[in-house]
């Protein structure tokens, strides 16, 4: 019998073995703590949605679930680790926007798409676009009339969404807005109260006190549909512009090769932790909408605000560092 024949025989002898190994692993699943990497610090989202899930992970899976607050470098430093560890399942991720939005600032030790499994969505939290109470406009429209008018209006920055959303408006309504960086939504607040600067889009819970004390006004939210707290004012999109929608989001992840059943279990079981009431109640207290997913169709959502935000990046003239 010659070396080639030997192999095509040997061939579906070791798919069939490779297959029963990974089922094999899967079933295994997990014989050691499961650690959650949340690569930002603690009491975010992202932080409060990994803590929430450990406990009901913990008792499905009758290992501890441990949450790493592992923060740095807008996420990246979290997130390279979660790339360098082995596809076993044992070492996941609760990441932000920020995982599709970062290639638009940073020149990253990892591909955001490739180095990863995609496991599910897990919030999505709409953003405001707010001014002070005696800003010229309180409608998107009126915005984009007042900032034709009157050029040089100002617009708060911090980082990701929050930096990047105004610039996706400016781009859609043809408007020239100035970039004002502060380091966080607290920091850019009492400007923005006071008009020393002129609009923010900031996220629904950071801004909300404000609107609420008649401090700020609303002009629209951002999401797909109006934020439950803030349930009279319209959204951008159906306002303005019917295609606009700019959201903070959340996802778990794990690394790259994550074989097809494990990353199925984990789908399965992260979706039933994120749906129990008492965690959507949670979410919902904090602003946040509970959204679940398949493995699709996350990564098909990541890949294309990977492309949005990195377009309006580029179209700003916002390089990678």
């Amino acid at each position: 019998m010659t070396l080639n024949r030997r192999a095509a025989l040997a061939a579906p002898l070791l798919l069939a073995s490779g297959r029963r190994a990974v089922r094999a692993q899967a079933a295994a699943f997990p014989n050691r703590p499961v650690r959650v990497i949340v690569p930002y610090t603690p009491g975010g989202v992202s932080d409060i949605t990994a803590r929430l899930m450990a406990e009901p992970l913990a008792a499905a899976w009758g290992q501890a679930v441990p949450v790493e607050n592992r923060a740095g470098a807008d996420g990246v430093i979290g997130t390279e680790a979660v790339a360098k560890s082995p596809p076993d399942g044992h070492v996941l991720s609760l990441v932000s926007v920020g995982h599709a939005v970062n290639p638009a600032f940073y020149r990253l030790p990892f591909d955001t798409m490739r180095d990863f499994s995609f496991v599910t969505q897990t919030t999505s939290t709409p953003l405001v676009l707010c001014a002070a109470r005696g800003f010229a406009a309180s409608t998107p429209a009126e915005l984009v009339e007042h900032a034709k008018r009157n050029p040089g209006v100002t617009f708060a920055g911090t980082s990701g969404v929050v930096r990047l959303a105004p610039v996706l408006f400016a781009q859609r309504a043809g408007l020239d807005l100035s970039y004002v960086p502060y380091r966080g939504s607290t920091q850019a607040h009492p400007d923005l109260m006071a008009g020393r600067v002129d609009i923010m889009f900031d996220t629904v819970p950071a801004a909300l006190p404000h609107i609420q004390s008649g401090a700020l006004k609303a002009l629209a939210t951002t999401g797909a549909k109006r934020a439950p707290q803030l349930p009279d004012v319209p959204t951008v999109a159906e306002s303005l512009m019917p295609d606009f929608e700019a959201s903070t989001w959340g996802m778990v992840i794990a690394p790259a090769g994550l074989p097809a059943p494990l990353l199925a279990k984990l789908n399965a079981d992260c979706v039933a932790a994120l749906r129990r009431p008492e965690v959507v109640e949670r979410h919902t207290n904090l602003g946040a909408e509970v959204v679940t997913s398949s493995p699709e169709a996350i990564r098909a959502f990541c890949a294309a605000e990977l492309t949005k935000w990195g377009e309006a990046a580029r179209r700003a003239g916002i390089e990678p560092q």
